[in-house]
């Protein structure tokens, strides 16, 4: 009988090879053998993911095992995402939820932790506006404004690409538009450390974590609205 752990170490391995057959193939055993969704996504998708990110950091993965494996996380989460929604609608959550901006900042190309965030804000029942990877500060301050977002929600893994975070934030100053939005950050480098010293509203180690941080932020906003 294959255990739990067996079945989201193939989870796992599916995303870090790229494997984009086998990835949903995998969910959906675990999904037969009863293994909850949310698990499923934080110990298989999430886990297999993060490798796939420090062994692009690392210089053992390139830009093809990159991109394979961002197949492998979109075929699994098709099999996924229906669930999610279904969970995220027991939790009487939809009044936390607002419009998103999101995207990986300039020069950086990693999509995987980005995309998980996406479709983890979606299933929740936020209108999310994906602008991919490698998108110039301007580019997404500007969809922020176009869209009428609550929130910019922006992904580095590079550590060279994380200064652009804190230059988002400097733009949205010099434009007098900081209040207009809350700015949330995350990736495989960053940290509360980092999110706080740059200005930004937060940051979460995983893509549940993120939307909770989403959730209490719209909170916050809809409180803000009526203050007098």
């Amino acid at each position: 009988m294959t255990s739990v752990d067996d079945h989201l170490k193939r989870i796992q391995e599916s995303i870090i090879q790229g494997d984009d057959k086998t990835s949903p193939e995998a969910c959906n055993a675990a999904l037969d053998a009863g293994v909850d969704v949310l698990t499923i996504l934080n110990q298989g998708l999430m886990i297999g993911a993060d490798v796939v990110g420090n062994k692009f950091e690392k210089g053992e993965y390139f830009l093809p095992q990159l991109l394979l494996a961002g197949r492998a996380l979109k075929a699994a989460m098709i099999v996924v995402e229906p669930l999610l929604k279904e969970y995220y609608a027991t939790q009487g959550t939809n009044s936390d939820t607002g419009v998103v901006v999101i995207a990986t900042v300039q020069t950086d190309i990693h999509d995987i932790g980005k995309n998980i965030v996406s479709s983890m804000l979606t299933a929740s029942g936020f209108e999310v506006h994906d602008l991919g990877v490698d998108v110039p500060i301007k580019t997404i301050v500007n969809q922020a404004i176009e869209h009428n977002a609550d929130i910019i929600a922006c992904s580095a893994l590079l550590t060279t690409s994380m200064p652009f975070m804190r230059d988002l934030i400097n733009l949205l100053d010099a434009m007098n538009a900081r209040n207009r939005f809350k700015v949330i950050v995350g990736g495989a480098s960053v940290n509360p450390d980092f999110a706080t010293r740059i200005g930004s509203d937060g940051t979460a180690p995983n893509a549940i974590q993120a939307v909770q941080l989403a959730q209490r932020l719209i909170r916050e906003i809809h409180a803000e609205r009526e203050l007098p």
